[in-house]
């Protein structure tokens, strides 16, 4: 199945690089089985830009290395397999480049964009799940458009490293459509330097309010924290695989890292496996302090056998 590329043009969407409708093409394609996959990159992209549309990067099955290389999310999320169960991925592409205030500003009305999308992918096939995977600023489209949806009309989100505060997504989290969804917060204390200027740059709601990076506190959502070693030997127990952090900082670990598509693959594709109970057990009860990482000291040097024999 290839994927279908869309991109929020203000509050409503079209396809990329083509005037038909959204609604026609997704008729065209018709009913597939398994899930429909909403991936929605972050700030700097830009549809259609030469070094930075997400169709030519982290959004396409054969990505080109643009501005740096990248993992094809569609095809580490199952997809281009040409098996009849894949489902169908969609790339959501939205104007991200500029300042950051400018983006954010736009992030809301994608949000309205997207949610119309997520319409038609139920109106064309209605008992088919569907689920989002966004990234950074691209959270606060997901959490948006959930204000703007029936109960049931999401799945699962799974939010990397996402760029919005605490009481945004606990009160999307409180509509219709965000209480009936589950919402996994994928942290790691390599962002924090963007969450930082993400809180200096963008004016909270609340003066106490803080990004999610931090955590999340809902009945409906779990944070694991990928950096954390106890939590990644939970989630090995749990089968997945994903590598050790290897950068003191950084905002894209949550899908460079080594194994981390591939489990986000597994939470979308077999949810009944991952629960989120199974997935809350033996996660450590409170995030790592901000700065954690990037003050730790670096491993000492090992010891010598003879050294050791000494000792």
């Amino acid at each position: 199945m290839p994927v279908i590329r869309i991109n929020a043009i203000g509050e409503t969407a079209g396809l990329h690089t083509s005037p038909a409708p959204v609604g026609a093409a997704l008729a065209r394609i018709g009913p597939t089985d398994g899930p429909a996959v909403v991936m929605i990159h972050g700030f700097k992209y830009q549809p259609g830009h030469r070094q930075h549309c997400p169709h030519r990067h982290i959004l396409a099955l054969h990505p080109e290395a643009l501005p740096w290389s990248a993992p094809s999310w569609p095809r580490q999320l199952g997809f281009g397999t040409g098996l009849p169960a894949e489902g169908l991925a969609v790339a959501f592409g939205w104007a991200a480049r500029g300042t950051l205030w400018a983006a954010q500003r736009r992030a809301g009305l994608a949000g309205r964009a997207l949610a119309g999308v997520i319409a038609a992918l139920h109106d064309q096939a209605p008992g088919r799940p569907v689920h989002l995977i966004a990234h950074s600023l691209g959270t606060e489209l997901a959490l948006e458009a959930l204000h703007h949806l029936p109960a049931g009309s999401v799945g699962r989100i799974i939010s990397l490293a996402g760029a919005c505060y605490h009481s945004r997504a606990q009160a999307a989290l409180a509509t219709p459509a965000g209480g009936a969804a589950e919402f996994l917060n994928i942290t790691s204390r390599e962002n924090d330097p963007f969450d930082f200027l993400f809180e200096r740059l963008v004016p909270p709601p609340f003066p106490s309010d803080h990004a999610i990076g931090h955590g999340l506190q809902a009945p409906n959502a779990v944070t694991l924290q990928l950096d954390c070693a106890g939590t990644l030997d939970h989630l090995s127990r749990l089968g997945a695989a994903i590598g050790a952090p290897e950068r003191r900082v950084c905002h894209w670990s949550g899908f460079t890292r080594p194994g981390a598509l591939q489990f986000y693959k597994h939470l979308l594709r077999r949810p009944d496996r991952l629960p989120l109970s199974a997935l809350r057990h033996a996660v450590p009860p409170r995030q790592a302090p901000r700065w954690s990482r990037l003050l730790a000291l670096p491993p000492g040097p090992r010891l010598l056998p003879f050294a050791q024999k000494a000792s």
